[in-house]
This record gives C-alpha cells, sequence and structure tokens, in this order.
C-alpha cells in the first residue's frame, strides 16, 4: 500500500477550487459589464411593449386573413376577435370555419388588455387596437392608440 506524502497545511493543491480574490475579480468584471449592459436594457421597456402589440396585430391579421379565406368575410365587430378561437354562433354564421380555429388563444395587448376589433373599420375592412399604457382612447408617447389593418396608420410611443 502506497501512503501520499504528507503536505504542509498551508500549501495548496493546484487542482484545489478557486480562491476568494479569483472569485472577487469574476464577480468585478461581472459587476462592470452590468453597469454598462443594464442602464441600455432598462431604458427601453416601453419601446418594446410596442414592439410586442405590432408583432401580435400582425399575428391577428394573418389569422383574420385567413378566417376571410375561409369563410368570404371578416368576423364581424359583435363576433368580435373571439371568433378566431371559437366558433362563432352569431350571424353570420362562418360556412367553413376551420376545426380548432384560427388562434389557439386570444393574445391580450403588454398592458394586459384585451386587443379592440372594429369590422368594418373607417379606412378598412377591419381595424385591431390596443388603446396604450393608459388603456384610454388617444394619448401620447406610450398612452398613444396603437392601431393596425388595411388602411390603418399605426401609432404608438417612440415620438
Amino acid at each position: 500500500m502506497r501512503l501520499k506524502p504528507r503536505r504542509n497545511r498551508n500549501s495548496r493543491d493546484p487542482e484545489s477550487g478557486v480562491t476568494l480574490i479569483e472569485m472577487m475579480v469574476v464577480l468585478v468584471i461581472i459587476g462592470i459589464v452590468a453597469a454598462l449592459v443594464v442602464p441600455q436594457v432598462i431604458g427601453r421597456p416601453d419601446e418594446a411593449r410596442v414592439a410586442v402589440a405590432g408583432a401580435d396585430m400582425r399575428t391577428i391579421s394573418s389569422s383574420l386573413e385567413m378566417y376571410r379565406l375561409d369563410n368570404r368575410t371578416y368576423p364581424t365587430t359583435a363576433q368580435g376577435l373571439s371568433a378566431l378561437s371559437v366558433q362563432p354562433s352569431q350571424a353570420p354564421l362562418p360556412v367553413n370555419w376551420a376545426t380548432g380555429g384560427y388562434l389557439p388563444d386570444l393574445p391580450v395587448d403588454p398592458w394586459g388588455n384585451p386587443y379592440e376589433y372594429r369590422a368594418p373599420a373607417e379606412a378598412g375592412p377591419y381595424e385591431i387596437l390596443s388603446l396604450g399604457a393608459d388603456g384610454a382612447p388617444g394619448g401620447e408617447g406610450v398612452d398613444a392608440d396603437i392601431r393596425q389593418g388595411p388602411g390603418a396608420a399605426t401609432a404608438g410611443a417612440g415620438g
């Protein structure tokens, strides 16, 4: 049986863990990087929410187009966007509603409010609307309404 040579209590095995100084250096580097990156990311949540609302509205618009292709008309205002996930029971009844629907769930805007839907709209066959951060019509900046649809002008934060 072979015995390991005894080491001095203060000597360090080169394969042992990291020292406190090495750990502190890593934490300081992470802190410096975070101090540079975090302010850049934190200053833009409102712009990100507006972008998410636009992406949601484009998805809803695509689903509305699929609905129209199958049923020759868009859902009415009374049927609402729920006609994309649950087969409407109000007239006009869809003639060829897709099994499973056109959207699995109706998204809500990034501020937690349901998207509004109007068909027909002033500027086209339909309009999807988010009332922005304040949840009220009109507004400026992040409170501005965001519109999507054929002929609808889009507004929102950022100017």
